[in-house]
């Protein structure tokens, strides 16, 4: 779309935005995870870049909450809106707040205003206003010229204003030295992506074997309205950086395998510890008789690169329970740290 001299409003929100320097680029530095998310599904839909900003307009890429039928999410979409474009709700899911959820549904719909539109400044028009009236208006008054920047056509003020804002932070982002501001950079470990989750489980766990703080994961997947990832919720999927995601498919798919494993080997073998419930490992006769003889509970010093489910399956003994006797609360581990085994 336009450059940054196209309209004088568009450098009055430029400066606006990058009035404090230091300020915008923590903000940005706080975006930037989101911000590349969003690039690379506008990117999939063939959408403009500028919409990758559009989050910044509305919230800064935060996932505002919406109380008593206000827009929530980061895309501020009212519920009317979510249920045509297809994001549910339910009493523990908000799809609004859902980044990855959302912002597939979002620039699907973007692409199709375009489609009907064939110009990007009237999308960011009818993602303000609504598709049906900027229809209305087209079909009125016809396209507007490339000329001016802002179209004029007979839209509320706000309107307008929102197209604006979207050019001035892409107008910085395209040059940042023209504003005195230097934009963040984020290592390709760090770029969220979404994990499929194949089974029940909750966030703390999750966390767990992710290597991550369960808050983090909590915070980057607040469509989550309770601590449990359930299957019966739409698109269960988590979102988080790469190398947390590797890190959990791998135990996921180490999880699944041992539980095929033990389905195949008859019930004389027993199971290996559950990624997914709190289940109870049954031990064979010779380990119940080392067991009864110890006289001291077991524990275990952390290794580099070791997680819950390695140390559960060497121990036979469950995550669920190493983590109620260490208080872990989806805190990830640390090397050197002594977990207790047993009961006292």
């Amino acid at each position: 779309m336009s450059d940054c001299d196209a309209d004088p409003q568009i450098m009055v929100w430029a400066h606006r935005y990058t009035q404090s320097p230091q300020r915008f680029e923590t903000q940005m530095s706080q975006a930037l995870p989101q911000l590349i998310y969003v690039q690379q599904v506008a990117e999939k839909y063939d959408v403009a870049g500028e919409f990758a900003l559009l989050p910044w307009v509305e919230s800064q890429y935060r996932s505002v909450p919406g109380h008593h039928n206000l827009p929530a999410g980061m895309w501020q979409i009212v519920s009317s809106t979510a249920k045509v474009i297809g994001l549910h709700a339910n009493h523990g899911y908000d799809g609004r707040l859902d980044t990855a959820a959302s912002t597939d549904s979002v620039m699907r719909m973007l692409r199709d205003y375009h489609n009907d539109l064939h110009d990007w400044r009237l999308v960011d028009y009818a993602f303000n206003r609504g598709e049906f009236g900027m229809q209305r208006l087209v079909r009125q008054h016809g396209l507007p010229p490339d000329e001016p920047a802002i179209p004029k056509m007979p839209v509320p003020r706000v309107t307008r204003e929102h197209l604006t804002k979207l050019l001035a932070i892409s107008c910085i982002v395209r040059d940042p030295e023209r504003f005195n501001v230097e934009l963040p950079t984020l290592s390709a470990d760090q770029h969220l992506e979404t994990v499929e989750v194949n089974h029940g489980m909750t966030l703390s766990t999750a966390a767990i074997h992710a290597g991550m703080d369960a808050d983090s994961l909590k915070r980057l997947n607040p469509a989550l309205l309770s601590n449990t990832v359930d299957a019966n919720t739409p698109r269960h999927r988590l979102l988080m950086p790469h190398r947390n995601a590797e890190q959990l498919r791998t135990a996921m798919q180490m999880a699944n395998d041992q539980d095929m494993t033990a389905s195949l080997s008859g019930i004389n073998n027993p199971p290996p510890p559950s990624l997914f419930a709190d289940q109870p490992t049954i031990t064979d006769e010779s380990t119940q008789t080392f067991s009864n003889k110890t006289r001291h509970a077991r524990t275990h010093t952390v290794r580099n690169g070791e997680n819950l489910w390695q140390i559960a399956k060497n121990y036979s003994t469950s995550v669920s329970k190493i983590e109620r006797l260490n208080h872990l609360h989806g805190k990830p581990l640390k090397l050197g740290q002594v977990l207790k085994l047993d009961s006292p």
